[in-house]
């Protein structure tokens, strides 16, 4: 797909700004709300950078990324995810194109799962008296980073869906 260079430089800026977030997780169980805000900030320049419509399509790309992260805020609510993995899933929705939404939140939730087996593991290997806590920043680094090859970078989409 051919695409401008300010488009995949953008790109390129939500790559590392994902793994910057993922590793803080993994460090600190944390993903700050500056790394957060560049996500959801950068998205912006990046819609006008892809050739996205002032309408409808902007509309409808910041309604359904709102629709995701008001369901994550629902299970930040009854305490199932934390504040910035929320945070982080609307922010790179931002920039998920609306048919790879369920792929990639089916993405998320499989590195989830494999997430929170590994973690189990390590914690029957290194028992803990404190409570398991999955830097779910890394699957969602995961899936993000996924869809952004997807639908960005992979030149043999044509060829599968032809």
């Amino acid at each position: 797909m051919g695409h401008n260079p300010t488009a995949l430089g953008l790109m390129a800026l939500l790559a590392a700004l994902m793994i910057a977030a993922a590793i803080s997780d993994l460090r600190s169980r944390t993903i700050s709300n500056a790394l957060n805000g560049a996500m959801a900030l950068l998205a912006i320049p990046f819609w006008l950078a892809s050739g996205l419509m002032a309408w409808p399509d902007i509309p409808l790309q910041l309604g359904a990324a709102l629709g995701v992260f008001l369901a994550f805020v629902g299970l930040f609510a009854i305490g199932a995810m934390g504040g910035g993995d929320v945070k982080m899933i609307g922010a790179v929705m931002l920039w998920i194109p609306l048919p790879l939404f369920m792929p990639t939140l089916t993405v998320m939730a499989i590195a989830g799962g494999l997430l929170s087996a590994a973690m189990l593991i390590y914690i029957k290997l290194r028992p803990s008296d404190t409570p398991i806590e999955v830097p779910y920043g890394v699957a969602i680094a995961a899936a993000g980073l996924w869809a952004l090859h997807q639908h960005y970078l992979n030149q043999f989409q044509s060829i599968a869906s032809a």
